[in-house]
């Protein structure tokens, strides 16, 4: 069901907890996610028939990450968003984990694992954030 792969980060983050307390905050397939860096299956998270107005947030801390204005259907199985909220809403990594190198997206405030960003997305970005629904939450109302 999930792929794991976990690497050591220098980075700090405004959300801190232990591992038991992310455990007690989060569904077990959210913590695998967010704080295991694992994948969810493709086409298994209802955000991806999610198509009201509203916003994206991190499942671990509540941080607006994408606006469904920006939201797309990118056929992979999993919700892609062709820019995130702002530009610190999310922050990258370089990912070398399955013999190939990826750009990791992460929650800027808990440093969340939600997915990869890729180069094949629509205009005007041309890029595709796409995000495991599982280390998102949905917020309807303004966008």
């Amino acid at each position: 069901m999930f792929g794991l792969f976990r690497r050591a980060s220098d980075e700090t983050f405004a959300v801190q907890k232990t591992d038991v307390e992310w455990r007690r905050a989060l569904s077990p397939a959210a913590y695998t996610v967010l704080r295991q860096e694992g994948t969810e299956r493709p086409f298994t998270s209802p955000l991806n028939s999610e198509h009201r107005q509203g916003q994206f947030c991190c499942a671990g801390c509540g941080l607006p990450l994408f606006s469904s204005k920006t939201k797309f259907d990118s056929g992979t199985g999993w919700p892609s968003f062709y820019a995130p909220l702002t530009p610190r809403s999310v922050g990258q990594r370089t990912d070398t984990s399955l013999m190939m190198v990826r750009t990791e997206v992460h929650c800027t405030r808990c440093g969340g694992h939600l997915g990869h960003v890729f180069p094949d997305g629509p205009p005007p970005t041309g890029l595709r954030y796409c995000m495991n629904g599982v280390a998102l939450t949905f917020r309807p109302g303004a966008a």
